[in-house]
């Protein structure tokens, strides 16, 4: 699956971007792009054909739709994320897999503040429509993320990779 991904993002990169962007941070644009995308998509499913845009009631706790939707979608963009992470864009990290998971959770939580706090901001203070609020969010967090996993959560020890 993996050789058959990178064929594919390969195919773009090559006579496309090649002479402007990295290969690993075109890689990381291609699959961060697609699980961005999926994650939106999920999110628009979620807060009108599951949720109908009404709050999310469970017991004694009461989520708005929008921060619902965005945990909905974000149940399927994480373990994807993650994936597309360690075995397309980040493969040469010697870090062990728990290493990285635990590692990319903790960014991962992160964003998921940064995701509620800025959600919160652009639907309930800005007063914007919830899927752009949350297309404008992904924006912000995935500049976030990819400063942050390249350095911390995938990190490649530069030793190894000047000797190959």
């Amino acid at each position: 699956m993996r050789r058959l991904i990178l064929k594919v993002i390969d195919f773009f990169y090559i006579p496309l971007f090649a002479r402007w962007i990295p290969v690993r941070t075109f890689r990381y644009i291609a699959c961060g792009g697609f699980n961005t995308t999926l994650d939106i998509v999920l999110y628009y499913i979620s807060y009108h054909f599951v949720l109908h845009e009404k709050m999310l009631r469970l017991g004694f706790v009461i989520i708005s739709a929008p921060i619902a939707a965005f945990l909905m979608a974000f149940c399927i963009s994480f373990p994807m994320g993650f994936s597309l992470s360690k075995f397309v864009v980040f493969p040469e990290s010697m870090l062990k897999g728990r290493t990285q998971l635990v590692r990319y959770l903790l960014i991962v939580s992160c964003c998921i503040s940064l995701n509620y706090i800025f959600l919160k901001f652009f639907v309930d203070v800005c007063h914007i429509y919830p899927t752009v609020s949350k297309a404008l969010t992904a924006v912000i967090i995935s500049c976030f993320s990819y400063l942050t996993q390249k350095s911390f959560t995938f990190r490649i020890n530069q030793r190894l990779k000047a000797k190959s």
